[in-house]
């Protein structure tokens, strides 16, 4: 692309400014550089390092190669971790995207008390996780919860032991998460609907169309940036799930709701073998560097998002 007048100008003025002028953006992002420097990079560095070795956490760290990925490859354990993350993956884009359009539609057309709801809606979301898990521990507790006050008044369906049971656990786990999520994409998808211009509506209802095609043709369209977005990063999200399956089911039982995150806390801090864990760590970082690299690809190909 050549340069324009007003580029050159521009580049001219500012090799013009003394050093000092130039280096004072610098200076006030010393802190915040320096910060992630210590913070996040330093870390980074070393989880590297430490993935190729063999470590307890205490003492010095032996280098071994590429042994902690060579056993992560015949790790059944591992295998079924990342199993439970495809299957969060799936649950999460599907079920909380459409209860949060459908949601959010309905939402788009009433006139009076729509921030009430938007407030009822968003309102799990901003409760700590612990308090959420504790909350739906009680309500399904096996001896006091809704279950076993069911079944005594002849309702025995829902007297479960969701978070004990191998086939239930993970989704009992997705049903808890869900629940505090979706009111979250509810106000996301209401937002980017206000945005829609009213006269594709009724240019649509002039053709003849109906509610269904009206969301079809006109919402899902006029939301896609946002809705991509949210889809991307679920993805993200979805392969760092750590929280509710720590606090409700710590993985177990048998590995049933096990994920990646929950594989690497226990590997490192329970068999103290941190340079397996960073291996698998490292893992994790990999796939989410992929719906990452998905995003910016996407950009790149002119997508709003």
């Amino acid at each position: 692309m050549a340069a324009t007048p007003a580029t050159i100008a521009r580049t001219t003025s500012y090799k013009k400014r003394p050093i000092g002028r130039r280096l004072r953006p610098w200076l006030f992002l010393a802190p915040l550089l320096l910060l992630n420097l210590v913070v996040i990079i330093t870390p980074s560095l070393l989880s590297v390092r430490y993935a190729f070795t063999e470590w307890t956490g205490i003492g010095p760290a032996r280098y071994i190669g590429l042994a902690n990925f060579q056993e992560m490859l015949t790790d059944s354990v591992f295998y079924r971790a990342l199993w439970n993350n495809v299957r969060w993956t799936l649950i999460f884009l599907t079920v909380p995207v459409m209860m949060g359009l459908l949601g959010a539609y309905l939402l788009s057309s009433i006139r009076r008390g729509q921030m009430l709801f938007r407030t009822l809606y968003f309102i799990p979301y901003v409760i700590a996780s612990v308090v959420n898990a504790y909350i739906w521990k009680l309500i399904l507790n096996p001896v006091f919860g809704i279950g076993p006050w069911l079944a005594e008044r002849g309702i025995p369906w829902l007297d479960v032991r969701f978070f004990a049971r191998t086939d239930t656990s993970l989704y009992a786990v997705a049903f808890v998460d869900n629940w505090h999520f979706w009111g979250f994409l509810v106000v996301l998808y209401l937002a980017a609907m206000h945005a829609v211009d009213p006269e594709l509506y009724e240019a649509a209802r002039i053709e003849g169309a109906n509610r269904w095609h009206e969301f079809w043709h006109v919402t899902l369209p006029g939301i896609r940036p946002t809705l991509v977005f949210t889809l991307l990063m679920i993805m993200i999200w979805s392969f760092l799930v750590f929280d509710y399956i720590y606090l409700l089911t710590g993985g177990g039982p048998a590995h049933s709701s096990e994920v990646l995150a929950t594989l690497t806390y226990s590997t490192a801090f329970y068999s103290l073998r941190v340079g397996y864990a960073t291996a698998i760590a490292l893992t994790m970082s990999f796939f989410s560097a992929i719906f990452v690299g998905m995003f910016v690809l996407l950009r790149r190909l002119g997508w709003e998002i």
